[in-house]
This record gives structure tokens, C-alpha cells and sequence, in this order.
């Protein structure tokens, strides 16, 4: 599809409203949801890409996700008590360093098996019952959400990119299998998912005593709520990837995988997996997938609206969007700048 000038300023203008905006406007920050569905409505207006089979996604797709947002909201309530006896043995009896280092490790690694939703559910009930102090709170979430966005990437089950991956490359001449992110990305996302479990073990002052009256209690309206608010969400995103993805698809055979790897940091503010439907090709070769898909992973991280995780536990932790990309941005950075190191001396 092409794009006139007019329409590819329009697309380009609202990424960079969508970058920008909730860090300056404070009603846009509170109520992200509503307005990435607006940016996401006026994209695909922009673009043409209004059709029967979109409007049918955005209404289906969000539906499994908010369904288990939902559900396991009530089985943690249900179960509140429990949950927090568990991981305060565990904290008895190894220490919050440790209980924080097993977390991150564990759910990370297990979200390419468990999904990386019901990761992100763990992730922020254990953070709810360690009572942690704010700021190592935003660290063992984010550093959590980043390590669980690289390990689900490592088969289709872990999350929607994994699965598109999979279906792009499954004939020649990769003919991808179920292990073929297993194999290909092994060691570049195990050695990431160590390094943040490290990193989140490492926080100064990680034990903070509150009180039951400090801890908010939650009730079957906020579950609901938060619910609602993750299906607007990636309905939103939904509308915004597909209407951004005619300017992707042009600019894409145009970049190197080096600037590939770069431009991909768009997946902060863009779902990653409509990134990966618009970019991959099966005639890539491998090492141009490993650093397309390196960038989208790594950079998923930076906001919230980068991931489902993240936007799963910053609807929990009641998370801003300044807090999480001041949190974000120095690992994020500093894990995109060294991934790009290695990949390019590695990967030839």
C-alpha cells in the first residue's frame, strides 16, 4: 500500500505524539488507555486500513487477555492471604535479594511455557506481598517485565511476537519449527533474563516495613476495572499498529539490519507483534531476524505500552508513566547498546 506525503506525516506526527504526550500532559498520562485508543482510531483513519476484519480484531483479540486478567484478579483475591504467606516464607527463608533474584529468574524463563500474562500476574502479586519500598518496587517490576518480555519471546506460546515469528519463517527457507526461536535466540535472551535477575537482587535498601493499613486492599470493582482498562488498551494498540503498519512496510526495505535494530525501538510506544508482521520476510536472513527481533524485545521494555506485561502490572502497581520510563530507560538503553556490541561482532 502506498502512502501519500500527507498521510505519512499524519502517521508520523501521531508516533510522536504517542511518544511525547504522556510525559507532558497529565490527563493523557492518567488515562493512557483512552487516549492510545483515540491515536489508535485516528491511525487508522489516517491510513485507510478501516475494514470489517480490523474492527472484528479489535474487539476479539483483547478479549482473552482481559478474560485472564480478570480471572486470576479473583483467584488472587480469593487466595490473597495464601499468596502472601508463600512469598513471605520464601522471603523468611532465603531473603528478599534472593526471593527478588528467583522471581525475576523463574518467571522470565517460565513465560515462553506459561505466557507472558500470566507472568506479569505473578510478577505483581509477589512485588503486592513483599512490601517493598517504592522505588525498589518500580525496579522489581520493571527489570521483571523486561526479563519476562525476553523469555516468552523463546516459543510461540510466550506471547503474540513469538507467534507471528514462528508463522512468517515456518517455510523456506527456515522452515521454522516450534524450537526455532529456542535455538536461534538462546543466547542472547538467557544471559539478559540473568543479568536483570542480578541487577533487581542488587537494589539498595530493598526491605521496607508497612503496615496492612498501607497496603491497599483490592476489591472486585478495581478488578473489573483494571480489566477494562487492559481490554481499551490493546484495543487501542491494535488500531495503532495496523494503522501505522503501510509506513513500516515502506520504510523497511529501505534499512540495513543495523538501522533495523534501531528503528525497532518504536516498540516502546508500538505492539511488537504487528511490528514483526509488517517487517519479517522469510527470505531474511538468520542474522537480520536475530537483530530484528532483539530490538523489538529489548525495546518493548522502555514503556508501558511497549508490552502486555507491562501494562498488566502498571495497572496493579498503580505505575505512571514517568515512573516507568525513568526506571526503564537506563537498563533499556544500557541492554540495547550492549546487545547491539555483541550482535554485531557475533552475528555475521
Amino acid at each position: 500500500m502506498e502512502l501519500s506525503v500527507l498521510q505519512s506525516a499524519g502517521l508520523s506526527a501521531i508516533a510522536v505524539l504517542v511518544l511525547t504526550l504522556p510525559f507532558f500532559i497529565k490527563k493523557v498520562e492518567e488515562d493512557l488507555e483512552i487516549f492510545l485508543f483515540i491515536m489508535g482510531v485516528l491511525a487508522a483513519t489516517i491510513s485507510g486500513m478501516w475494514n470489517w476484519h480490523l474492527i472484528e480484531e479489535g474487539f476479539k483479540e483483547p478479549f482473552f487477555i482481559s478474560a485472564t486478567v480478570l480471572c486470576v484478579g479473583f483467584v488472587f483475591k480469593r487466595f490473597r492471604d495464601h499468596c502472601k504467606i508463600c512469598v513471605l516464607a520464601c522471603v523468611k527463608k532465603i531473603g528478599h535479594r534472593k526471593t527478588v533474584f528467583a522471581a525475576i529468574l523463574v518467571l522470565g524463563l517460565l513465560s515462553s511455557v506459561i505466557t507472558a500474562i500470566i507472568a506479569a500476574l505473578i510478577l505483581s502479586q509477589i512485588s503486592a506481598n513483599m512490601h517493598l519500598t517504592r522505588r525498589n518496587e518500580l525496579k522489581f517490576i520493571v527489570y521483571g517485565c523486561f526479563a519476562i518480555g525476553l523469555g516468552a519471546a523463546l516459543t510461540p506460546i510466550g506471547e503474540p511476537l513469538a507467534t507471528i515469528a514462528i508463522a512468517k519463517l515456518k517455510g523456506a527457507p527456515h522452515y521454522a519449527d516450534f524450537f526455532f526461536l529456542l535455538r536461534t535466540l538462546w543466547m542472547w535472551i538467557i544471559p539478559g533474563v540473568l543479568f536483570l535477575a542480578f541487577l533487581g537482587s542488587k537494589m539498595p535498601q530493598l526491605h521496607e516495613s508497612k503496615t496492612e493499613e498501607h497496603i491497599e486492599k483490592e476489591t472486585y470493582k478495581s478488578i473489573l476495572q483494571r480489566a477494562g482498562k487492559v481490554y481499551l488498551f490493546i484495543m487501542g494498540l491494535i488500531f495503532l499498529g495496523a494503522g501505522v503498519k503501510p509506513l513500516a512496510e515502506v520504510t523497511v526495505a529501505l534499512i540495513p539490519r543495523e538501522g533495523l535494530y534501531w528503528i525497532n525501538i518504536i516498540s516502546a510506544v508500538l505492539d511488537n507483534a504487528t511490528l514483526v508482521a509488517a517487517e519479517m520476510v522469510p527470505t531474511m536472513s538468520q542474522d537480520t531476524i536475530v537483530f530484528l527481533l532483539m530490538g523489538l524485545i529489548v525495546s518493548g521494555g522502555l514503556l508501558i505500552q511497549g508490552n502486555i506485561p507491562n501494562i498488566i502490572c502498571a495497572g496493579k502497581i498503580k505505575i505512571k508513566s514517568k515512573e516507568w520510563a525513568k526506571t526503564a530507560f537506563p537498563v533499556g538503553i544500557f541492554m540495547l547498546l550492549v546487545y547491539f556490541i555483541l550482535l554485531s561482532v557475533f552475528v555475521v
